[in-house]
């Protein structure tokens, strides 16, 4: 008796659903590719920033929204509340995304990020070469292709100097009763508090610059290879070429050669 069951991507054991049939494109297969913590922690992320950077700029200039003394420390209360909540999502969100380099499927393990393996190393000059248009197609990594993950690296560096600048400045004004008082070991690390204010402004500028540069390339990509790139930020899918999932490490499983098996 022959079971009927959906193609799969397969690595060390683990098995990756993928849909065999998407519409009108016999030759492509659907791969079930960011698992929703991955989901969830970079839009929490990207709203975050989005949020941490307008109340930063209002912070460090306010005359820019609002005259007065009253009116002026009114707001800019405020936006400090806000921003401290909104550093708080950052850091839990980032730090969950680390985490989950280790607890994750294959797509999101860490040494996507490091590239550990030569298959991986080969693939950055290969990479690199279709970003300066010396090659027509790009090379057919399902997940973070290794010149985009090693720039995630250096992104996820970033974080880390925005959440410990931030913490450094935070608790220098925090209350004495405030938890947020135990960060003040951090000060030294990073220069004094000028220096960490001069870093943490400066850092908030080039993730700004990235993610203008972020959503250009995955808009690009998404036209380029025509795999839903920007679509699988949200439901988690793919749509990859058969030849991709080989070149990419995968065993590819036809469901005629499947018996009686049970993913």
């Amino acid at each position: 008796m022959s079971t009927s069951i959906p193609d799969a991507v397969s690595t060390s054991g683990r098995h990756y659903p993928i849909d065999p049939h998407p519409a009108e494109h016999s030759d492509l297969v659907r791969v079930y590719v960011w698992e929703w913590p991955v989901r969830l922690t970079h839009w929490a992320i990207v709203l975050s920033i989005a949020v941490l950077a307008v109340t930063g700029i209002t912070i460090g200039y306010p005359l820019l929204v609002v005259r007065g003394p009253a009116g002026e420390n009114f707001l800019i209360g405020t936006f400090k509340i806000v921003h401290s909540y909104a550093a708080i999502v950052f850091t839990l969100s980032v730090l969950s995304r680390i985490a989950w380099m280790f607890l994750g499927n294959h797509f999101a393990t860490w040494d996507k990020f490091i590239p550990v393996k030569s298959r991986r190393r080969r693939g950055l000059w290969r990479t690199l070469r279709f970003y300066l248009f010396q090659l027509r197609k790009p090379p057919g990594f399902i997940g973070h292709n290794p010149l985009a993950g090693l720039t995630y690296t250096l992104v996820f560096g970033l974080y880390l100097v925005m959440i410990t600048t931030g913490f450094s400045l935070y608790s220098m004004s925090a209350g004495v009763s405030s938890p947020m008082r135990v960060f003040r070991f951090l000060v030294p690390l990073v220069g004094g508090l000028q220096t960490a204010r001069f870093i943490h402004h400066g850092v908030m500028w080039l993730l700004i610059g990235f993610a203008v540069h972020h959503v250009y390339s995955a808009v690009l990509m998404s036209q380029v290879e025509a795999n839903a790139t920007m679509e699988s930020i949200f439901s988690g899918y793919k749509f990859v070429h058969k030849d991709d999932v080989i070149y990419s490490g995968y065993r590819y499983i036809d469901p005629k050669d499947i018996h009686d098996q049970h993913l």
